[in-house]
């Protein structure tokens, strides 16, 4: 087996949920137990962070991860979904897992996989910690996959849970109240292992405050222990002014992941830091470098990601209520003459709440990934009319970019969006 047989076998011979959907999602434990066990429980040879939560887990992982590197930790990084390369949902130090122990251990797993039949997702987590077991890395940073009580990842113990924040998401598998959304993601809690969260609702606040109360785990409400002062661009940056409420003391950051939505995911962090740092040596000095060069330690992209600047071109992966809406509060502080936005959604998302908060002064580019969950452009298109809506239907997102390209002067905006497999499948990253 080479490694373009192995990725196909992932892919193709394992339920996968980016491709299908709610039916490759396995609501137990079983699988990964069953697979961590055959392969010696690596999953408790490593130190990790745990962080789930409706948006901003992704960023929030790679800042962290950012700031362990930078501080001189060998660092593991798991995350999902990849937005070209399968090999991106797992790395160390910002470079991805090699093709060889890609193949290697699905080789070594293929036998005990085809009696259990895990999902894509179950196979690939243990394969993540199996590898930072074999990289002996001193922190591995673990993003959940979906939700947290029932996620594949959810067998770790870690130095910190985080929880960035309950929004509308998989709501046919979560729940349909924030309540029952947050119960799910409140479930990555472990006994006395402290838990910071990002944001909280009234409705929400009491779900994390009784399961810590439960787990007898410390929680930290990020929002109570840091305040941004103000928010500014330098150069194409973003610009924090924090307070730190206990010591009412400020402090100047400069993110390269410059969304205005990363503020919160940023207060976040600094939360996370203040507990680590009782375990782990991470300077004030590193952590300001650190979140200035996020995208170049980490590789993250696709995150109020510039592309092109005459017209700008913008990639971000908001695809649900919550990240949509700050998507169009980051567009409505932007300077642009037009606005040309490249859209397009999988069939299981709130497609009609998203369609609703899109502004109605732009011109839309209706698309879909190559993949089957996809909305066709042709329904999108349909369905976004009824919310006055105006644009056309494009195959894929390259040649909706294209038109897009076409029609803009050198002074419009112009941003894809909706799917992080519409992004990840523009040309350009």
């Amino acid at each position: 087996m080479n490694y373009e047989q192995a990725v196909h076998y992932l892919y193709n011979k394992l339920p996968m949920f980016t491709r299908m959907g709610a039916k490759a999602y396995k609501a137990d434990l079983t699988n990964t137990i069953a697979l961590c066990t055959y392969l010696g429980n690596p999953q408790n040879k490593i130190k990790t962070v745990h962080i789930a939560g409706t948006n901003g887990k992704g960023s929030t992982s790679h800042m962290l991860a950012a700031i362990f590197q930078q501080c001189g930790y060998k660092t593991g990084l798991y995350t999902s979904p990849h937005l070209k390369d399968f090999r991106e949902r797992i790395k160390v130090n910002g470079e991805m897992i090699t093709e060889n122990f890609v193949t290697e251990f699905v080789e070594a797993t293929k036998s005990f996989s085809e009696e259990i039949n895990p999902s894509f997702f179950e196979l690939t987590f243990v394969m993540a910690v199996e590898y930072f077991v074999q990289c002996n890395v001193d922190i591995a940073i673990i993003e959940t996959g979906l939700g947290g009580r029932l996620d594949s990842t959810n067998v770790i113990t870690p130095e910190v849970s985080i929880i960035t924040n309950i929004g509308y998401d998989h709501t046919d598998i979560l729940g349909d109240t924030l309540e029952k959304i947050a119960f799910e993601k409140a479930g990555i809690i472990k006994e006395k292992v402290p838990v910071i969260i990002g944001e909280t609702t009234f409705e929400t606040k009491r779900v994390f405050l009784d399961k810590a109360e439960e787990k007898n785990a410390p929680v930290f409400f990020a929002q109570e222990k840091y305040k941004v002062v103000s928010a500014n661009y330098l150069n194409e940056k973003l610009l924090l002014e924090v307070n730190d409420v206990g010591k009412n003391s400020v402090s100047g950051y400069l993110l390269d992941l410059p969304g205005l939505y990363q503020a919160k995911n940023f207060l976040t962090v600094l939360t996370a830091t203040d507990i680590l740092k009782e375990n782990f040596s991470l300077t004030d000095t590193n952590i300001k470098q650190a979140v200035d060069h996020v995208k170049k330690l980490t590789g993250l992209h696709g995150r109020w990601e510039i592309i092109s600047r005459h017209p700008l071109i913008i990639l971000d992966v908001a695809h649900n209520v919550d990240g949509i809406q700050q998507l169009v509060n980051q567009i409505q502080i932007s300077s642009y003459n037009n606005l040309h936005i490249i859209f397009g959604m999988v069939k299981d998302k709130e497609i009609e709440k998203v369609l609703a908060l899109l502004p109605k002064q732009a011109s839309y580019y209706f698309t879909r990934a190559q993949i089957p969950r996809a909305l066709p452009e042709n329904e999108l298109l349909e369905r976004a009319d009824k919310f006055r809506l105006k644009g056309n239907a494009y195959s894929e997102v390259n040649k909706a970019l294209e038109a897009a390209r076409t029609n803009a002067s050198a002074d419009d905006l112009i941003i894809v969006c909706g799917s992080v497999f519409v992004v990840g499948e523009v040309n350009v990253i």
